[in-house]
């Protein structure tokens, strides 16, 4: 893999506008909590997930209702992103990957929104993606399948429905993250105004960034 300096500086959240415009941020919140209450109804209508080991696993639920909630908005259209299901290390079960233009979009429950999700195998590569596309340090020299385009995690309150936010994590798992949204549940339902206009100074770093991702792409064959 090419060593890159894409970024004289770290540019984390106009890159991050960029690939989740605020009109698809919108749709985050109902998403969300049309999947937390259908979990609920589920659990309540089914007497063997109200037994105490079912409830000590209710995130699992959630997180199922979530991510097949989210499949759905992309392919309906109302995100307009391809998404795809992708095998654990192991392999112990698949995850969602969710592709906007140039990174890739996971989702996970935690219990403290100022700290990263458990670190597992893919979590921890695609962390360190990060530090090269986004710091304009040499991005790592592993294989796109494990790797490759810069991580951008969604993040949602554990058990309870209580915040939602974007972020792109540091490499260093303890640091939390590079760049984190305010709590999305906090934003309009619907976006109709115009979006603020990124710095100019973003703006072309951004492209620049952009540019270097497709360019590895193409001498990569990806």
């Amino acid at each position: 893999m090419p060593q890159l300096d894409c970024l004289p500086m770290d540019h984390a959240e106009a890159f991050l506008l960029d690939q989740v415009p605020l009109t698809k941020r919108s749709l985050i919140p109902s998403t969300l909590k049309n999947s937390y209450a259908a979990a609920s109804l589920l659990i309540e209508g089914e007497p063997i997930l109200q037994v105490p080991s079912a409830q000590d696993n209710r995130g699992r639920i959630i997180q199922w209702a979530v991510d097949m909630a989210f499949e759905r908005l992309c392919k309906s259209g109302q995100w307009s992103y391809e998404c795809r299901w992708r095998p654990f290390a192991k392999p112990t079960g698949r995850f969602l990957e969710i592709m906007p233009s140039h990174s890739v979009v996971t989702i996970s429950q935690v219990a403290d929104p100022s700290k990263q999700p458990r670190d597992v195998v893919f979590r921890a590569n695609r962390r360190l993606s990060n530090q090269g596309w986004l710091t304009g340090l040499p991005n790592p020299k592993v294989d796109y399948d494990t790797v490759g385009l810069p991580h951008v995690l969604l993040i949602h309150g554990h058990q309870n429905l209580n915040f939602a936010h974007l972020g792109i994590p540091n490499e260093h798992h303890s640091q939390g993250y590079r760049y984190r949204t305010k709590n999305l549940l906090m934003m309009p339902h619907e976006v109709r105004s115009p979006e603020p206009p990124p710095e100019d100074t973003d703006i072309e770093a951004v492209m620049t960034l952009k540019e270097e991702i497709d360019k590895w792409r193409k001498d990569n064959g990806k």
